[in-house]
């Protein structure tokens, strides 16, 4: 009855901490391509070919239902894989969706025009893939009207953020919030369009300021899971044992997820 959860790197445990707390009783395989990190610099037909083995690997561990914890690969690979890769019994979901459900309070399967929301200007802080894939704007404008998306393009932060140096991280988002302040003076809120930066939104919410809402994904995404799950229990697999995989070195791996997590975990290699 496992869930898989896939990130390029260690940012996807933001939603792996959420996802284990408001699901106990699921087994989560958690698999980081951390050899391969970031994949916010990457083409997409790499990130495409990197995130099918990923995904593949779950499958093996027993995980029917997998959840890409990476912003760059949901952009950049989902549809495509959607399109003509998954077979009918397996799937494979984004982050994405619970999201844009949150920024226009309606439901995915809504199939209403869009309307106006609440929300008229939205800072987007994504890798450069990410936003060089529109994939966000696109997908909102499907539902909502009337807003204005300013995206900034975050060069460093995940970087960072995987060699555990904070301070370099800090400075590298207060940064990139002045760059986009430059383009959008007043936004309404702010969106951390990578699962690495919740680790630093305190930082980002410091630096847009505290009339800023600022959307962070892992709780969204925890809360979506659960309700799909809800209403398609079938989709747990068969895998009973929660794991943690790496294509780095399980050791170095370990230890940064350790850090993260603030408890022990143990990556083995995938």
């Amino acid at each position: 009855m496992a869930v898989g959860i896939f990130d390029s790197g260690l940012g996807g445990l933001t939603v792996y901490d959420a996802v284990s707390k408001r699901l106990p009783d699921v087994p989560l395989v958690y698999f980081g391509d951390n050899a391969h990190a970031p994949y916010g610099v990457r083409s997409a037909d790499d990130i495409y070919n990197l995130t099918t083995q990923a995904v593949e690997r779950l499958w093996d561990a027993g995980c029917d239902l997998v959840i890409l914890a990476c912003n760059t690969a949901s952009a950049a690979a989902l549809r495509r894989m959607q399109e003509n890769w998954i077979p009918p019994e397996k799937r494979v979901l984004g982050v994405f969706v619970p999201l844009i459900e949150a920024l226009t309070e309606r439901q995915w399967g809504d199939n209403s025009p869009p309307r106006e929301v609440a929300v008229k200007h939205i800072a987007l802080f994504a890798t450069p893939a990410t936003v060089a894939s529109r994939a966000f704007q696109r997908e909102l404008a499907f539902r909502a009207i009337g807003v204005d998306v300013e995206a900034q393009a975050c060069g460093g932060v995940v970087d960072a953020i995987e060699e555990g140096d904070m301070i370099l991280a800090d400075a590298l988002v207060r940064s990139h919030v002045d760059a986009l302040k430059r383009k959008m003076p007043t936004p309404d809120a702010a969106i951390l369009g990578c699962t690495h930066y919740p680790i630093m939104e305190t930082a980002f919410q410091e630096a847009l300021g505290e009339d800023v809402r600022v959307f962070s994904q892992a709780n969204l995404v925890a809360e979506s899971l659960a309700d799909y799950l809800a209403r398609h229990p079938k989709m747990l697999g068969e895998g009973t044992e929660s794991l943690f995989l790496t294509t780095g070195d399980p050791a170095k791996v370990s230890r940064g997820a350790t850090q993260f997590l603030r408890r022990k975990v143990e990556f083995t290699k995938a």
